[in-house]
């Protein structure tokens, strides 16, 4: 008579497990960034929300220190340990995702891009933290393994930390792109203030004298590459003006929309957002364009992308009925709100509907 035996379920070895672990939550990263909010007849409940959501994230810091603990003792985790932790880690982290996709874009899309980022940052820092224990063997935990595993309780942390409406979200994203621009502004008025257009004309050697002359014999600059010239000067003030009336007109936005915003605005609010993000590159698109040496086309060219960019803003702030009472930075470049026309003073002009 034949013995019956019980199959025996193969388990692939720790390091094995946590690799395929790391490899799933990737595979979940794409999903997240792109996925859409789930429909749902229910009327969305915003304490709900936030309370499901937070609970996820904190069970997901609970179980990567669990993970972080066991694979840092001695002996290493048995097959069967390995496989109880990474299913917990992996369901506390598809319970994040769930919780994220009940979150409806009409709550706000600059809300619901916070939300989505908190997200992604606990998926990314999860495999992180498997990574590093890849790479860190057991028997000599290194600090890496800590870090990682800090990393993923301080995004876990940070949900609480997400503002809880489109318009605390929106203010939250102005200041920041405040913030940015003022670090170019600065960097900018640092750059001018330090200019020597003579700098390096006397440090030339007589050894290399001779190869900075014309046909005429004049002596050139070496550092022709490294200084502004007198029409490059020129063309710096009007650029300073601008980016100077970039960063005062966001801070009266952010203003305006703290004072009169409405948090039922949820469109005109994200609209707002999308246009103001635009405006930190395009500033610091032409705080490089300056710089030595300085090519005026593409100077040009980006001072006309910036005027676009700050009148949209404007204009937009406008159309939420926030009364915007404005003075340029400077004279020297002077944006005036009108539904068809936009002028800047530097010659610039240009008809929005065209």
């Amino acid at each position: 008579m034949a013995s019956s035996t019980t199959p025996v379920s193969f388990l692939a070895p720790p390091l094995e497990q946590l690799r395929h672990l790391a490899e799933e939550l990737r595979s979940l990263l794409p999903r997240v960034r792109v996925g859409e909010a789930q429909e749902t007849a229910e009327e969305f409940n915003r304490e709900m929300f936030w309370r499901r959501l937070n609970e996820a994230a904190m069970k997901v810091s609970g179980e990567a220190t669990v993970l972080t603990t066991l694979f840092s003792k001695i002996p290493s985790p048995s097959p069967q340990e390995t496989q109880r932790i990474c299913e917990q880690v992996h369901i506390a982290t598809e319970e994040v995702i769930a919780a994220y996709y009940t979150f409806p874009k009409d709550q706000g899309i600059t809300l619901r891009k916070l939300v989505r980022n908190a997200v992604l940052d606990i998926v990314d820092g999860t495999a992180q933290l498997l990574d590093a224990l890849l790479a860190a063997p057991s028997q000599s935990p290194e600090n890496g393994d800590l870090i990682s595993c800090n990393s993923v309780s301080v995004a876990c942390q940070q949900v609480a930390e997400i503002p809880k409406d489109n318009k605390a979200a929106a203010l939250l994203m102005l200041t920041k792109s405040v913030d940015l621009v003022k670090d170019a502004h600065e960097e900018m008025e640092q750059a001018v203030e330090e200019c020597d257009p003579y700098c390096g004309l006397l440090d030339d050697s007589e050894d290399n004298s001779d190869s900075h002359h014309n046909e005429d014999g004049v002596g050139l600059p070496s550092n022709r590459d490294s200084y502004w010239s007198e029409e490059d000067q020129a063309l710096i003030t009007p650029c300073l003006a601008l980016v100077r009336a970039s960063r005062a007109s966001l801070k009266k936005i952010r203003i305006l929309v703290a004072e009169n915003g409405r948090k039922d605005q949820v469109a005109q609010l994200d609209d707002i957002v999308d246009i103001s993000d635009e405006i930190s590159p395009s500033v610091d698109d032409l705080v490089l364009s300056v710089y030595p040496p300085v090519c005026h086309l593409t100077v040009r060219i980006t001072v006309l992308s910036s005027s676009v960019t700050l009148p949209d803003d404007l204009e937009t702030v406008h159309s939420l009925n926030l009364e915007l009472v404005w003075q340029p930075a400077s004279p020297v470049v002077s944006l005036f709100l009108s539904p068809q026309l936009w002028v800047c003073e530097t010659g610039v002009c240009f008809n929005k509907g065209s």
